[in-house]
């Protein structure tokens, strides 16, 4: 079918470097920071700039970011577009846009954020679902972000082996075409979790690291597990130097450096107040606080 082959192509240019893994950037962070915006979120258009300089394998954004700042970038590397704002206590959960709108936009995806356990799994799973079925008619794939909850404990993501393999199942009964799901933390448990599912796998980047390098090390567990790479968000534009933190990103999940050769190859980095233009010349193109209850995701 010609949707079929549409969708291919779509992800094979989202996991279109030689190791098939994924680095990609997510900038989609909105709802849970009502208060307090982290400094790498105030200028966007800026932090988009070092972002794309370090030349990730997609960024996810909402649609408001892209219809207004992503032009000087279109092309260059793939979009993807995050449909939902929902809190982690679920007190607001709303869809933001369409598959056929995100599609207008140039869009390679549609990124469909949702929480499993609690009283609004129902409700999410159908969310998910309804996109799927949409997006599948015109050949737009889905990457499902899922964050399984305990509201036992304030609404607070959790990581444990049995949720996170709850929440990958979720994505597959719903006809997902990648599932995004937080890092289990144990290279063995999260490889579990990936050997049992026909659709790929990948980890979010997880809380906010206390330095670069300890980010790295997280992440060689994910890529030793077997996932088919991950979605970073505060672990790079928190950073003082985003593009270096996007090109260390890059050596540990394409080419499986090792910490400390990804650190020296990305070389020492610069200051936050050294901005990048906004349109950087072409060569060819979870929650940090888990006390709070209106969590950001990513």
């Amino acid at each position: 079918m010609i949707m079929d082959l549409a969708k291919r192509i779509r992800l094979n240019r989202i996991f279109g470097h030689p190791s098939q893994r994924l680095c990609s950037v997510a900038v989609d962070h909105f709802i849970g920071y009502q208060k307090g915006l982290p400094e790498g979120l105030v200028n966007l258009p800026d932090t988009l700039a070092k972002i794309v300089e370090g030349k990730p394998d997609a960024i996810t954004m909402l649609k408001g970011l892209a219809k207004s700042a992503w032009e000087p970038f279109a092309g260059r590397v793939p979009l993807i577009i995050q449909a939902i704002a929902f809190t982690a206590d679920d007190a607001i959960i709303e869809s933001l846009t369409t598959p056929e709108e995100v599609l207008r936009l140039g869009a390679d995806a549609i990124a469909v954020a949702i929480g499993v356990r609690g009283p609004n799994e129902g409700k999410f799973l159908r969310i998910l679902a309804d996109m799927v079925q949409e997006a599948d008619r015109i050949g737009l794939p889905v990457i499902a972000h899922i964050y399984p909850r305990d509201f036992s404990k304030g609404a607070a993501i959790v990581f444990d082996h049995d949720n996170i393999l709850w929440a990958v199942r979720c994505g597959i009964e719903c006809g997902a075409d990648v599932i995004k799901v937080p890092f289990t933390g144990d290279t063995e448990s999260f490889r579990e979790i990936v050997s049992t599912s026909p659709v790929p796998v990948v980890a979010a980047g997880g809380p906010r690291c206390e330095s670069l390098q300890s980010a790295l090390e997280l992440m060689t567990k994910v890529v030793a597990s077997g996932a088919r790479g991950a979605t970073i968000g505060r672990n790079i534009w928190c950073m003082a130097d985003p593009t270096r933190a996007v090109n260390a990103f890059r050596s540990v999940i394409h080419d499986q450096l090792s910490v400390k050769e990804a650190l020296k190859q990305t070389g020492p980095g610069r200051s936050r107040g050294n901005k990048v233009p906004a349109a950087v010349p072409s060569d060819d193109g979870h929650p940090s606080d888990l006390r709070r209850k209106r969590i950001a995701l990513r």
